[in-house]
């Protein structure tokens, strides 16, 4: 309880021609040279039309909100000069996976032998929370007792609707698209810190993988850092949603520690409530209705953040960031980004759009939402026009 629970976001986009909303594969190699001359806290992804950014640690809010705006704002810029745009989503609408190429980079070469098309197709993009937790053996007790909290911080983030040009009829589809790979999905239960580390020493030593960051669970201990990593949630245009779902997972960090019997014990059928209840939320986002298994019947989102928030209010109060946990409400509310992109969808193809330029409508919307940070962006309900 000494410590106050640093916390850093990843928060990985995606790249679009301003054109096309294809691919800007032409311009990709100028684009990522301006980066990195210009922003060092920038990193390349697997696919060269995903870029990452981070915030440093801290156990401020605001500081994290600051420098996460600032370089929103920056890679937005060098895209404009660059006719390239950047967004925030766990899908992107329009891209297709066999016109993606892998970034030169020798890990990413090697992650693409290894998992070949599966790797060529994991066109996705999520957002990472990183929570300080300097106890290792603490770390594996956690990361299974926080487990069943992962539907409804998915649920909230869902900002995958569409996929390779469809729409998918799910809010979420990301973390669908993203099991493909090997290693992905919930982390096994598993008996206590020993069982863990002989799953990766086998797993290492076997060949499987070569260190303990080739484990994509959505939620791990992290190799290089001293925290308990979140990556279950979509990439959020808004970065006020963002901000909310690493809250709410550093308050539920510091909810659990505080209480050591909390979610203690899980079972097999426990796991399969959480599976179910994830199956939920990508399908259903906000809108989704999450199983207790306390109370052995289905609740609705708006009861479940409220009886979250009150559990965590101690906490939010302790670490700083109850206004940011409360926008939960307003998610619930309003709709994530998914219900956002279908309207935009919706909305242009009343008007007579094509598909495909209803679709390039969203990518717009998408991208001005991300620059903006917080506020809805002007103006994107218009149609766009149809250059090619």
């Amino acid at each position: 309880m000494a410590h106050a629970y640093r916390f850093g976001m990843e928060e990985e986009f995606f790249l679009a021609d301003a054109r096309t909303r294809g691919s800007p594969r032409a311009r990709l190699k100028a684009f990522h040279a301006a980066v990195k001359a210009r922003l060092d806290t920038v990193e390349r992804e697997q696919l060269q039309c995903q870029i990452e950014i981070a915030s440093p640690p801290t156990d401020d809010i605001e500081a994290a909100r600051g420098h996460l705006v600032e370089l929103r704002r920056s890679l937005s810029e060098i895209g404009s000069e660059r006719d390239i745009l950047t967004f925030a989503a766990g899908t992107h609408p329009t891209a297709r996976w066999r016109d993606q190429s892998a970034t030169d980079k020798a890990r990413y070469h090697g992650i693409m032998a290894d998992l070949r098309m599966v790797g060529q197709r994991n066109l996705v993009c999520g957002l990472h929370v990183h929570v300080e937790v300097p106890d290792p053996d603490t770390r594996i007790d956690l990361m299974g007792r926080l487990l069943p909290f992962l539907p409804v911080l998915l649920a909230l983030s869902t900002s995958s609707p569409f996929w390779q040009g469809e729409r998918t009829g799910m809010a979420g589809y990301r973390t669908r698209a993203y099991a493909e790979l090997p290693r992905t999905g919930l982390p096994e239960l598993f008996a206590d810190p020993a069982d863990y580390a002989r799953y990766v020493d086998v797993m290492t030593r076997s060949g499987a993988i070569a260190d303990a960051t080739f484990l994509w669970w959505q939620l791990r201990p992290s190799l290089k850092y001293p925290t308990l990593e979140l990556r279950v949630a979509d990439s959020c245009p808004r970065l006020d949603d963002g901000l909310c779902i690493a809250s709410l997972y550093r308050c539920l960090v510091r909810r659990v520690v505080r209480d050591r019997t909390r979610n203690a014990g899980m079972t097999a059928a426990s796991r399969g409530f959480i599976r179910e209840n994830l199956w939920r939320a990508e399908r259903d986002g906000v809108k989704a209705e999450l199983i207790d298994e306390a109370r052995a019947q289905a609740v609705p989102m708006t009861e479940t953040i409220e009886m979250l928030l009150d559990d965590t209010a101690e906490d939010a109060d302790a670490l700083g960031c109850s206004e940011a946990c409360a926008h939960a409400r307003t998610i619930v509310a309003d709709g994530s980004s998914a219900d956002r992109q279908l309207a935009i969808f919706s909305a242009a193809r009343k008007r007579g759009a094509r598909e495909r330029d209803a679709l390039s409508a969203v990518v717009d919307f998408l991208a001005q939402e991300t620059a903006a940070g917080t506020a809805t962006a002007v103006g994107a309900t218009r149609a766009p026009s149809r250059r090619r």
